[in-house]
């Protein structure tokens, strides 16, 4: 094994030392994520005597069809770091431990379909039925209201349009529908603005509390996805930029690596 470390190659001019590594680096990585249908790792380290110093030249990550703490489907994750200092004692004991902390350039693209999965989430519900606030409970006589039936369509230029129904807990139920605009607030928040609420095909005697149930929606969501809540122990995650394409939303930042996790 050393001699593989040290620079032997296979017939196939894979260094040794590189093939260890990524063999350790995939397993470590897999064991972030619920569930995943591919996870690829590159490490570069050439010549193998430096992996001895604990210094590799790169590390790559490509993986898909991916979920995160059992409900949060994400389509495609990628990311990528320049020089790393890790514990070459771990990698033999097959584990991958970083000497110091690092940044890697990011890239996470969700689906249409996966968001709408992560609204029954039970991270999510809980924010978003019986709940009580006195801006919500005055619609209802006093009652805690839900939002339910949450679906969302991702449109051009950073828009989506979203339709729910608010429960109020006293029989009735408002149909409530929107387009609203997504963007990026301190490089962790996704948030939720300028909305166009749809009256048109909600009943006439409902709309003025649908427009008010709908911009209540909005609050709550403009507070609620924030990046620090869902990070995985150890790595935060740092947006620079979103995108709608097509059913796909693409975020590109990077992640502040502070240790690998070794389970989601």
């Amino acid at each position: 094994m050393f001699g593989g470390l040290t620079g032997l190659q296979d017939p196939k001019g894979t260094d040794w030392g590189e093939r260890m590594l990524n063999t350790v680096a995939s397993q470590t990585i897999r064991h972030l994520f619920t569930q995943s249908e591919s996870v690829e790792v590159s490490v570069r380290c050439y010549p193998s005597s430096k992996l001895l110093q604990g210094s590799i030249d790169s590390f790559k990550m490509s993986g898909s069809g991916l979920v995160i703490r059992k409900d949060f489907a994400v389509e495609e994750m990628s990311f990528e770091t320049d020089a790393v200092a890790i514990d070459f004692g771990s990698v033999l004991s097959g584990k991958l431990s970083l000497k110091q902390p690092t940044q890697a350039i990011a890239q996470v693209i969700l689906s249409e379909a996966g968001i709408n999965q992560a609204f029954n989430a039970e991270l999510v519900k809980k924010r978003l039925l019986n709940l009580t606030m006195p801006s919500l409970t005055a619609l209802s006589g006093g009652e805690p209201v839900s939002f339910t039936d949450v679906q969302i369509q991702l449109l051009p230029e950073n828009r989506l349009q979203l339709v729910a129904k608010a429960d109020l807990n006293n029989g009735e139920i408002v149909p409530l529908s929107m387009i609203l605009v997504i963007g990026i607030e301190r490089r962790r928040r996704v948030s939720f603005k300028d909305p166009n609420i749809q009256l048109d095909q909600v009943p006439e005697a409902q709309r003025e509390i649908s427009q008010t149930l709908s911009v209540a929606l909005v609050e709550i969501l403009d507070n609620m996805v924030d990046l620090d809540r869902f990070d995985l122990d150890g790595v935060k995650m740092r947006l620079n930029r979103l995108e709608t394409e097509g059913q796909k939303l693409i975020f590109s930042g990077y992640a502040e690596i502070e240790r690998i996790p070794h389970s989601a």
